[in-house]
């Protein structure tokens, strides 16, 4: 396969971590050739033709010497096999729009995940589409409303932004703490911008579970536990992974959202799993494989490399 690999500057990252460059040394390791961009190099030409300016990239597993660039080419996305949209949050007006660009792809080149997915898919909304398998939630921007809420059930809540990504933003609120009308209030701007609330689950002090899953299959877990001082299990926020097994409530979770996440063309993603409730669906640029492999050898990017292989074949 010829593959072209959207994402951020490939000079930050960090080789031992990054799912991104795990799906590059696996798609290398099985002899295709990658081609590297950033959103940047996307661009529409006459007859609507997509196309982007890229490079093409060999990688490796030496930090701080990982990859090497050929010569910049217009390469037409029509010249690849497949587009891999992997660029981090936040979703953006800038990430949107490459989106559009990438609708542009023509039939014959796979683009995972799908555009029009990673438009749908808001990674804190789409749990409401799952109410069966989520915890009690609420969106809203009035911060009042969501005060009442949280008094008339009389346990805690977890609030955080819409668009929030990375653990950041993200508040434990308790009733009657005097904290909670300034964070709410600041979290949606004053009622201009919405948060979700969700049912606070204790299980999360144990670890946040984060689920990989492709082509609605779950492939394998890892457990991201929070420090004692945080509330946040977030690798960004200093939690750390242990490695745990998937469970039978993880794959009835899996199988609750299989059919809608291969309806929206989302072939990649992570959940987030806490006391057996989901909480996020990640679709933008999951992570956790690098993390996966380390503790458990189980290697989702030649699993997802192969799946790609076997969507372009059919």
């Amino acid at each position: 396969m010829r593959v072209l690999v959207v994402m951020d500057p490939i000079e930050r990252v960090l080789v031992h971590k990054d799912t991104t460059f795990g799906f590059m040394l696996a798609a290398q390791a099985r002899g295709h050739e990658l081609f590297y961009c950033e959103i940047q190099h996307l661009y529409v030409e006459g007859g609507g033709r997509a196309a982007a300016r890229a490079a093409p990239i060999e990688v490796r597993l030496e930090e701080g010497n990982h990859f090497t660039l050929g010569a910049w080419v217009d390469l037409p996305l029509g010249d690849v096999d497949s587009v891999w949209m992997r660029k981090d949050p936040p979703v953006d007006a800038a990430f949107l729009q490459a989106t559009y660009i990438l609708d542009h792809a023509p039939a014959r080149t796979l683009v995972v995940n799908e555009p029009r997915g990673l438009r749908a898919a808001n990674e804190k909304l789409y749990t409401l589409h799952f109410p069966e398998v989520a915890p009690e939630t609420m969106v809203a921007r009035d911060p009042a409303r969501i005060r009442a809420w949280l008094d008339r059930r009389g346990a805690p809540l977890i609030v955080k932004p819409v668009d929030g990504h990375g653990g950041f933003g993200v508040f434990f609120l308790e009733p009657g703490d005097r904290n909670v009308p300034s964070i709410l209030e600041t979290l949606t701007a004053e009622g201009r911008r919405w948060i979700v609330a969700q049912e606070y689950l204790p299980a999360a002090r144990e670890g946040d579970k984060r689920v990989i899953v492709i082509d609605g299959e779950p492939v394998g877990a890892i457990l991201r536990v929070p420090r004692g001082d945080d509330h946040r299990g977030n690798i960004h926020q200093g939690g750390s992974t242990v490695a745990c097994e998937l469970t039978a409530r993880d794959r009835e979770i899996c199988a609750a959202l299989a059919p809608r996440l291969r309806a929206d063309g989302l072939s990649f993603v992570g959940l987030d799993v806490i006391g057996g409730k989901l909480t996020e669906v990640n679709v933008t640029s999951p992570t956790g494989i690098r993390e996966l492999l380390a503790l458990s050898g189980v290697d989702a990017g030649d699993a997802y490399v192969r799946w790609v292989e076997d969507r372009i074949r059919k």
